[in-house]
């Protein structure tokens, strides 16, 4: 059990996560003690790790000042543990965020470095990954209308099983089968809302995901496309992307339904090609089935296939790996997002469940992202989106590698947040963006957040409460 007391409330997450970040198997308790002489002190099992006395300085600002003690703590956490994070002590998930936001306000790649360093700790290997791929982000945001444009997420929250590191509010297909279609009645009033609601608008994406899009039956997935096309001008869409997903959902006809629609992208999830892992994991589908369904996608016309993969689930070392990536360098995908494995205390995998220890695990995980960077730009795919999750493997990150020309557009804008999403479907997120400022919950902001119920069975009951929430924004 690993103790940590904070001094100051503002300090108590950020303390929290760096502390997970050194220590990812411990348990840990944090609490604020106002009168502790110390800004943040760390036991375990009562045998004191480190004591970070409070050091104000005149004239610092509560943010100079935040900062300055999180990298006086990272750094004592560093050198208590001997060893660096791969993102220093940043707990956001957008860094590439901050290298944009640097890049627009002119500062040259070197000094963003410096900066990104001496702020935060980040090394000069993750520096240059975000500054590389913010490059990228920035050429493909130029094509969109950030002033009347927006994108659309439709989400489908069933699967055929839910895998075992898997802490998305997903159902499986044979628990909701029977109530699928009531489903779809709550999400085609909820998407006949909306599209009413940004008639005047310019629609840019469109995303359907999940879950496993394709667990619904043919007709139903018919349904919901005619539901769209009916609803949304599609005069301005650049990108209609569906997770087609689990391959032993997909089928022919699926297929062939997708393609009669303007869907410009899918994606074949196949996490890892190693078959004793997906039978641990809970995929019930072989390797075959991933190589049939992407065969069948590419003879039904699809030119941008994407493939997402996770490094770090159980029992696999860096040449599975290895051995993964041939296998879908065979395939010849057009798009690689390459996630490493997160554990959220919803899934039913922990870090227990890895046997090797801390370190020898995060060692493992740097050679299997090494091991996919490499391979990815042996395919000629370059990296084009990032993101990082908590308590993310070896602290490292998901990466988006993509051809030239198949970038997924929605992707960058969920972690760029350049225009409004607006989103239905159990779990989904709107993000409204607002020309000027509003005050929410006592701070400013021109980011509007509105969240469906995650529970599917609140959403379906009580869609009309969140088309209400959503009618005041759009």
């Amino acid at each position: 059990m690993i103790s940590i007391i904070c001094k100051r409330e503002m300090s108590v997450y950020h303390a929290y996560h760096m502390v997970q970040a050194f220590f990812p198997s411990a348990k840990l308790q944090c609490r604020v003690e106002e009168e502790a002489s110390h800004y943040v002190g760390v036991w375990a099992d009562g045998k004191e790790i480190l004591l970070l006395s409070e050091d104000i300085r005149t004239g610092e600002s509560d943010r100079e000042y935040k900062q300055r003690m999180e990298r006086k703590l990272y750094d004592a956490l560093s050198d208590y543990k001997g060893k660096k994070l791969a993102w220093g002590k940043l707990s956001g998930v957008r860094p590439t965020k901050l290298a944009m936001k640097k890049m627009e306000e002119g500062m040259e790649k070197e000094e963003f470095l410096r900066w990104f360093y001496e702020t935060h700790r980040v090394g000069e290997e993750k520096g240059r990954l975000a500054w590389e791929i913010s490059e990228r982000e920035a050429k493909i945001l130029e094509k969109l209308d950030t002033q009347k444009g927006y994108s659309l997420y439709v989400g489908i929250p069933f699967c055929p099983t839910v895998c075992s590191y898997c802490s998305f509010g997903s159902g499986t297909w044979e628990t909701w089968e029977s109530r699928s279609d009531a489903y779809l009645d709550a999400l085609c009033r909820e998407l006949e809302f909306l599209g009413r609601a940004c008639k005047e608008k310019r629609l840019n994406t469109i995303y359907i995901g999940g879950g496993t899009p394709t667990a619904l039956h043919a007709r139903q997935l018919k349904r919901l496309l005619e539901v769209i096309d009916r609803q949304f001008s599609q005069e301005f869409l650049l990108e209609y992307t569906v997770e087609a997903g689990r391959p032993d959902s997909i089928t022919g006809e699926k297929l062939k339904l997708l393609k009669e629609h303007p869907v410009t992208r899918i994606s074949i999830n196949p996490q890892t090609m190693q078959q004793r892992t997906l039978d641990l994991v809970g995929r019930r589908h072989t390797v075959r089935q991933v190589e049939e369904a992407f065969l069948q996608a590419r003879e039904e016309g699809f030119d941008n296939i994407n493939m997402d993969l996770i490094l770090g689930l159980p029992g696999e070392e860096p040449k599975d790996v290895a051995d993964t990536m041939r296998q879908v360098e065979r395939l010849g995908s057009d798009s690689l997002t390459v996630h490493a494995l997160a554990i959220k205390r919803a899934a039913k995998l922990s870090v227990q469940d890895f046997g090797a220890g801390e370190e020898a695990f995060a060692r493992k995980m740097e050679e299997m992202t090494r091991i996919s960077a490499e391979a990815a730009r042996f395919m000629g795919l370059h990296p084009y989106y990032l993101y990082r999750q908590k308590n993310i493997a070896g602290n490292f990150e998901n990466v988006g590698y993509a051809k030239v020309d198949k970038a997924g557009i929605y992707n960058i804008l969920i972690m760029e947040e350049k225009q409004s999403i607006v989103a239905a479907g159990a779990g989904a997120s709107t993000k409204i963006l607002l020309k000027e400022a509003v005050e929410q919950k006592g701070k400013m902001t021109n980011l509007i957040r509105i969240e469906n119920s995650k529970a599917i069975d609140v959403y379906m009951d009580r869609v009309e409460e969140m088309l209400a929430r959503k009618e005041e924004w759009l």
